[in-house]
């Protein structure tokens, strides 16, 4: 690092293990640029003065992870058009000492799903969550078409979604409860699953909604989960003998999409993509 080189940084809590570092400074050196990119650890409480010290320190953008992506809205000066109709934010840029918010989680996601699976126009997808990442793809699978159901613990948090995806969008989507007979029935007339929870994040590996008694071979599970690289959800999907898709692609292409809004130049996905491979060999 120069006095020169531009600081990025990931905020949440936990962020040890987070791959983005691995894949951001790849970016970085791949296009030879002074930037570089940490992780902060940020609990809860400390959020509101997290942001103050950045706003002194001058970060050029960072990155919001779980449980801030929601609460930091009300933090920034402003708010792009994908962070403003989801209400959450994932990337923040630095413009002129103004934080801007994006949001890059459900285009993200969109596009590598779409990667491995075609349109999803038509499609009836059933999503398990409404937190700041379940938000943001719920939305950008109603823009793609997809007919869509939301499943989440608390109810309230799911019929709030469902009705802003109306209100903003015009687009219609159902709710249903969290609960393992009412999600089996919903599972076997739907085309995809898509987990959008912390379920079957390290280190609680053992955990999954999911099991393979309630899936059917035509389905397709996504788990937008990339650590473990196979969760438990994707093993009882494979036992089920349904196709499975891991976190990888969205983590690489929201990250992307992220890197773009910071620096203005094209992300070099290939690259990313192969420096999270090399770090998820490493670590086993």
């Amino acid at each position: 690092m120069t006095k020169k080189t531009k600081l990025f940084a990931l905020i949440g809590d936990p962020v040890e293990r987070s791959l983005s570092p691995a894949m951001h400074n790849a970016a970085f050196d791949a296009l030879g640029l002074d930037c570089a990119y940490i992780v902060l650890r940020v609990p809860r409480e400390m959020l509101k003065d997290t942001v103050a010290g950045i706003r002194v320190i001058r970060l050029a953008g960072f990155n919001v992870t779980h449980p801030h992506k929601v609460n930091i809205v009300g933090l920034l000066d402003k708010l792009d058009r994908s962070a403003e109709m989801v209400g959450a934010v994932n990337t923040v840029k630095n413009v002129g000492g103004k934080l801007v918010g994006f949001n890059t989680d459900g285009d993200g996601a969109v596009r590598a799903l779409k990667e491995k699976v075609g349109k999803l126009s038509g499609k009836k997808i059933l999503l398990l969550g409404a937190g700041g990442a379940a938000r943001a793809i719920a939305f950008s699978l109603a823009r793609a078409g997809a007919k869509l159901t939301v499943a989440n613990r608390t109810a309230s948090k799911a019929k709030e979604l469902i009705a802003a995806i109306d209100k903003k969008l015009g687009a219609k989507a159902v709710h249903i409860a969290l609960k393992k007979d009412i999600l089996t029935d919903e599972i076997m007339r739907s085309d995809i699953l898509i987990n959008a929870t912390s379920t079957g994040m390290y280190p609680d590996v053992d955990r999954t909604l999911v099991t393979a008694d309630m899936m059917h071979r035509g389905l397709i599970v996504n788990d937008i989960v990339y650590e473990p690289f196979q969760t438990k959800l994707l093993h009882e999907a494979k036992r089920a003998g349904a196709k499975t898709i891991n976190g990888l692609g969205m983590l690489v292409h929201q990250g992307a999409m992220a890197f773009e809004i910071w620096t203005e130049r094209r992300a070099p996905v290939k690259v990313m993509e192969a420096a999270v491979k090399r770090e998820l060999s490493r670590r086993g």
